[in-house]
């Protein structure tokens, strides 16, 4: 018996005819990432057309330094130093903005979404501090917005928040997510040098920009973990509302006695689901050596996410450099490619959570925030000493975890104190502090740092 064929029908023929053009990509900046990712999309063309469906061709680069972008991409792709000629290209399908700041490329990933064209970036800046702007115009126009590349390099976080954990009420997420500050921490516990001196080294081997302020302060992580704590618990992109630390105040001999008393210390971008909001805080934080994420060294990234159906999961690997950058940005543009003639409406969300299901939860201020801390007292050795400061600490409602006392050197007049506390109030463990500090036998500034079990 024979089967009947059944005519095309002009929309399905048409169909075929636009998965059979090539998607052409309009690339905004050609540095390391942005060469990284011409690289990968030429290495692995056939393989990547394979999984989209159709090819992905970069065919016009916009950089301020044209020669250098020519000697990058060869013949027969167009060069041009300004951005705005790509955007108006009607060719292009998809623009990769790769510029950085919250300047220039927030101006030109708006007007590529007003010219119909989907996006990806690498931005984090611009995301965490304007990506509700930027999702909403998206979502009148219809197109999307891919940033994979945002948080942790080529880590494919972003989509497991957004898809592989979409099931999961997410309780919690802890990620060391700047690998400079990460390398830095790394280099004082093995080698115990200070913060200053391993600085240094690490702008010498170019882990570390010449200005690392983002880095070491803190926000380059603050970021990130925004973006993720959007995307995780439905809610605004909220930046200004996070509480950022960075390493700059950490000594070596913190990073000593945290690992005596079974601990290390990690920069971690952290954001929990509380009762009454959201915790969204960066800081030096101790986690128990036994962790694997505090058996994370060097420039490498790792994130923790707690759900209520799959327990925990962790997510480990480069979190920058040029081809585990472009890894990401390269997913993206599959992605796009896949959804390019589907309905908007049956698109992920780029928060994961449909736009009008997205709630104003408050971000808890820092005085709010529930966790467990480390102290470092430098206080008169004489008797009585410690009898205050436990009294004190009894009297905020304040219990002992675990407790160090240095023995002093023969001739020495004071001593180190170290005291692990069980979670508490922060604000509790300020007004405490306050009052510990106001002792006439404690000698010196005394040190905080947050203590987490990520159990």
């Amino acid at each position: 018996m024979t089967t009947p064929r059944v005519a095309a029908t002009p929309q399905s023929a048409q169909r075929r005819d636009v998965e059979a053009k090539p998607i052409q990509v309009g690339l905004l900046g050609i540095g390391t990432v942005g060469g990284g990712t011409f690289k990968v999309l030429q290495r692995n063309q056939e393989e990547i057309r394979r999984r989209a469906g159709r090819s992905i061709d970069i065919t016009m680069v916009a950089d301020l330094d044209v020669a250098r972008a020519r000697s990058i991409v060869g013949e027969g792709i167009e060069v041009v130093s300004d951005a705005r000629q790509v955007i108006a290209n009607p060719a292009i399908d998809i623009v990769i903005e790769l510029i950085g700041g919250y300047g220039i490329a927030r101006t030109l990933v708006l007007e590529a979404i007003a010219a119909g064209k989907h996006v990806v970036t690498a931005n984090k800046a611009l995301l965490a501090v304007h990506g509700s702007e930027i999702f909403a115009a998206a979502r009148e126009q219809g197109v999307v917005v891919a940033f994979e590349a945002a948080v942790a390099g080529g880590i494919p976080i972003i989509k497991a928040l957004r898809e592989g954990l979409t099931a999961n009420r997410i309780e919690w997420i802890a990620g060391i997510i700047n690998g400079t500050t990460n390398f830095i921490l790394s280099e004082m516990r093995s080698k115990g040098l200070d913060f200053a001196e391993v600085l240094k080294e690490a702008q010498r081997l170019g882990y570390a920009e010449a200005d690392p302020t983002f880095d070491i302060e803190g926000v380059d992580a603050a970021h990130k973990v925004t973006i993720m704590s959007a995307i995780a618990f439905g809610v605004p992109v909220q930046f200004d509302k996070a509480h950022v630390e960075g390493i700059t105040k950490l000594s070596a001999t913190d990073i000593k006695y945290a690992e005596q008393l079974g601990y290390r210390i990690k920069l971690l971008g952290i954001t929990k689901r509380r009762e009454h909001g959201i915790e969204l805080r960066v800081h030096p934080t101790l986690i128990p050596s036994k962790r694997l994420i505090a058996n994370v060294e060097g420039a490498m990234n790792a994130v923790v996410v707690q759900g209520d159906a799959v327990g925990t999961t962790l997510y480990y690997g480069k979190g920058a450099g040029a081809e585990p950058t472009a890894s990401a940005v390269v997913a993206d543009l599959v992605d796009i490619t896949r959804l390019h003639t589907a309905d908007p409406d049956h698109r992920v969300p780029h928060l994961a959570f449909q736009a009008s299901e997205l709630k104003d939860t408050p971000i808890l201020p820092i005085g709010e925030v529930v966790t467990a801390f480390y102290l470092r007292l430098c206080v008169s050795d004489e008797p009585g000493v410690l009898s205050r400061i436990t009294t004190i600490l009894a009297d905020h409602d304040i219990s002992i975890d675990a407790l160090l006392q240095r023995e002093s050197a023969e001739g020495e007049r004071q001593t180190d104190v170290i005291i692990l506390t069980h979670d508490t109030v922060e604000g509790r463990m300020r007004d405490a502090i306050g009052k510990m500090q106001a002792l006439p036998t404690v000698l010196a500034p005394i040190v905080s740092l947050r203590k987490e079990e990520l159990a």
